[in-house]
């Protein structure tokens, strides 16, 4: 089957892939937003649909609950996913809480239940960019680290580093950018492969890869793949090998694409003497598939919101659920708390961006809103922008927000009476731009304001994201409906 890189347009981070039988599964990144670690599965590698979320909650701080804080940028980052023959397992770090967290299941679908890992003395692990090994003889090790890459042994149930196991250096590098980090450990044939991401002074993104015939013995190896895709001066790395059906060999990876976030890559490579070999990005490729017949659900989607809500969508942190309810009427969430902008609102329910250019609408009902209350739709990043609809003393008023990307400036540029239907948000990811409009009954979009620049930074380290919300500048209690949210995505 032909494929197109990217394979999946839209914000896949630090992804890895096992192929278990004749069905691909992948985990990516879930930084701040819940239920975290989205388990795709694939029968070809090109396309692919949601299999299961491995948790719905996860430290439960305070701060995970946007309680007094938040955690953008941080939460669970770089998942290791591996089937031992019996059962799946992923493990992870949070980097807001810097504990592991391992989950195991038998079937990828669920149920995913966590169990303990431990560290040194009792504390609690944090093994950075983890990659599990679960090898021949039935040991246990996990690769990690920033800079200076370890390879730890484990205990057979991973809940803790196994006493006099192996614990050894793999890898140091003193590079000021970013050194060896996003760990895959592989064992094939007769080799012990490592495989990290790189990125010197100068250079773009890169992949490495060392070798050794036995994890106490001496690792060979370095860089072996510096390459871009579609001339945006951005390495294509992090990720590992997988073999295919029909017994070829390719690298799932990432690259970063600006605003929409850092999206899926698929590169074959071939051995040569024990080394992998990559001789190009391709645009285009050919991927045998199990089940060509298979049809995918997509990856978004249009939403009534009534009874219930889609499971393609996520919360911006933790959510309150005790506020928020899905009825005939749509979704309704209450505020309980009081927030400036979109950025600070809880129970904000997400979608990722698609590329190269995709378009949402939603009906608001803000009969609810209390005086200085603000309800609508937002692009969501560290230099968001929101439609909203607020109640005034006089009435509804619609009022288009942002973030200035180079000043971060908060500026207001467009205030009006409410007198339409619904909101609208169009994405332009060749330009990284998003554009509001307001629709009304007769299905006639009026553009409210410039469009925005979209700039993805590391304030939030992560996709742009559509976001529904409601929040309260001057007394809580206030509520939304949202109903008959429409997406829609032109494939490129």
């Amino acid at each position: 089957m032909t494929a197109i890189n990217p394979i999946i347009h839209a914000d896949f981070p630090d992804p890895d892939v096992v192929r278990v039988g004749d069905c691909y599964y992948m985990i990516s990144t879930a930084m701040h937003m819940f239920p975290g670690g989205q388990l795709l599965r694939s029968y070809d590698l090109m396309h692919w649909e949601h299999c299961a979320y491995v948790y719905d909650i996860l430290g439960e701080t305070a701060h995970q609950r946007m309680d007094g804080g938040a955690i953008y940028a941080r939460g669970m980052w770089a998942a290791s996913l591996k089937h031992d023959g019996e059962r799946f397992h992923v493990v992870f770090t949070s980097n807001d809480t810097k504990h592991s967290y391992h989950y195991t299941a038998e079937d990828a679908a669920g149920p995913w239940t966590r169990q303990p890992m431990e560290g040194a003395s009792g504390a609690p692990a944090f093994w950075y960019d983890p990659g599990l090994l679960f090898d021949d003889d039935g040991r246990v090790y996990v690769a990690h680290g920033n800079r200076t890459v370890r390879i730890t042994e484990l205990t057979a149930d991973l809940s803790a580093k196994k006493a006099d196991g192996l614990d050894r250096v793999v890898v140091v590098d003193d590079n000021p950018r970013l050194g060896w980090e996003g760990s895959c450990l592989t064992h094939i044939g007769e080799w012990y492969y490592l495989f990290c991401i790189h990125w010197r002074p100068d250079h773009m993104r890169s992949m490495g890869c060392f070798r050794a015939r036995s994890l106490d013995g001496d690792f060979e190896g370095g860089e072996f793949m510096e390459l871009d895709l579609d001339n945006r001066s951005a390495g294509v790395a992090q990720g590992g090998p997988v073999q295919l059906h029909d017994g070829s060999w390719a690298l799932f990876l990432f690259q970063d694409h600006g605003a929409v976030g850092r999206i899926p890559v698929v590169v074959p490579f071939r051995w040569v003497d024990g080394w992998p070999v990559v001789d190009a990005v391709p645009k285009t490729l050919n991927l045998p598939s199990s089940r060509p017949d298979y049809e995918y659900a997509p990856l978004y989607t249009s939403d009534d919101l009534r009874h219930g809500w889609s499971v393609l969508w996520q919360w911006n942190h933790e959510p309150h659920l005790e506020l928020v309810d899905s009825d005939a009427d749509g979704l309704h969430i209450t505020t309980d708390r009081l927030a400036t902008n979109a950025t600070q609102a809880i129970n904000t329910l997400t979608q990722r961006c698609f590329g190269p250019r995709c378009t949402a609408e939603v009906t608001v009902d803000a009969g609810g809103l209390n005086i200085g209350d603000y309800a609508g739709l937002c692009a969501l990043m560290g230099c968001f922008a929101q439609l909203a609809i607020t109640r005034r003393e006089d009435g509804l008023y619609l009022v288009y927000t942002r973030k200035d990307a180079e000043t971060g400036e908060i500026i207001t540029e467009a205030e009006l009476p409410w007198a339409a239907e619904r909101l609208r948000a169009d994405f332009d990811f060749d330009a990284d731009t998003v554009r509001f409009s307001c629709v009304d009954a007769a299905g006639k979009c009026t553009a409210i304001g410039a469009p925005h620049q979209l700039v993805y930074r590391l304030d939030h380290f992560m996709g742009c994201r559509i976001g529904l919300f409601v929040y309260s500048t001057q007394a809580a209690g206030g509520s939304a409906w949202f109903s008959d949210f429409t997406y829609t995505v032109e494939e490129g």
